[in-house]
């Protein structure tokens, strides 16, 4: 993945790749920026991902914090096995409605089985990122939606053993949308056999109820909080009750 800083004139201040591990952050402060929001994800004339991000100068304030990979504890190495370097690039929706918010659950074909999160997934080679998102919330949940602004850009970093059995350094980014969807549903997963068990809608007020994973907790508590206010569904018909 691309990286390209856009002063508040519009123009790139910096330009610079994504490495294995690395987050979109500390590369821009590395850079001399410190990120103020994300501004689109596209295709470039290469096909390569770009990633926008709006930046002002870092300043003397402090660098992002870098964390060290996340490990299974219990993983056991055989002999001569060494974790393989994998990125995967994925796009996901936070979509509202009259009926809440929009939740997956992950399958057994997952490391959290059981656990939830936002409708979304890999983005396949060639796609732009907002078409994935948009294919990947029908698959898993049958919602015909409209996508909004890119609100956060989220990595995280783990070495383990992946539910096909290798060993993985595996970091994730995850572009993370607004998305509003007019005539909801009762959600039903398309893609059968895939990461996706379930989907369903939840109140909004009830939303830290599910077992979300770690990940995607965090994700909520800070993107609703910050954004639910203004960012909320068209009113056009009554309020559906399946989910109270």
């Amino acid at each position: 993945m691309k990286i390209v800083g856009v002063d508040e004139r519009g123009e790139a201040a910096f330009r610079a790749v994504l490495a294995h591990g690395a987050d979109p952050e500390r590369v821009a402060h590395d850079a001399g920026f410190r990120v103020k929001a994300p501004i689109d994800a596209f295709r470039d004339l290469d096909a390569d991902l770009v990633l926008r991000l709006a930046v002002e100068p870092a300043g003397q304030g402090p660098a992002p914090a870098v964390r060290p990979p996340g490990q299974d504890h219990q993983l056991v190495l055989e002999p001569g096995e060494t974790p393989v370097p994998r990125q995967r690039l994925a796009a996901y929706a936070v979509v509202l409605s009259d009926w809440g918010l929009l939740a997956t659950e992950y399958s057994g074909r997952t490391a959290v089985s059981g656990r939830w999160g936002m409708p979304g997934g890999g983005i396949d080679d060639g796609e732009e990122p907002a078409a994935a998102v948009v294919r990947e919330v029908t698959e898993e949940t049958s919602q015909v939606i409209t996508l909004g602004a890119l609100t956060r850009v989220q990595t995280s970093h783990w070495v383990g053993r992946s539910p096909h059995g290798t060993v993985e350094d595996f970091h994730a980014v995850r572009l993370i949308y607004q998305g509003e969807c007019a005539e909801p549903s009762r959600p039903v997963v398309l893609d059968s056999g895939g990461t996706t068990e379930s989907a369903r809608w939840i109140p909004l007020t009830r939303w830290p109820d599910l077992a979300w994973t770690h990940n995607w907790r965090a994700i909520l508590a800070e993107l609703l909080d910050d954004t639910v206010t203004s960012w909320s569904p068209r009113r056009s018909g009554p309020r559906s009750k399946q989910n109270d």
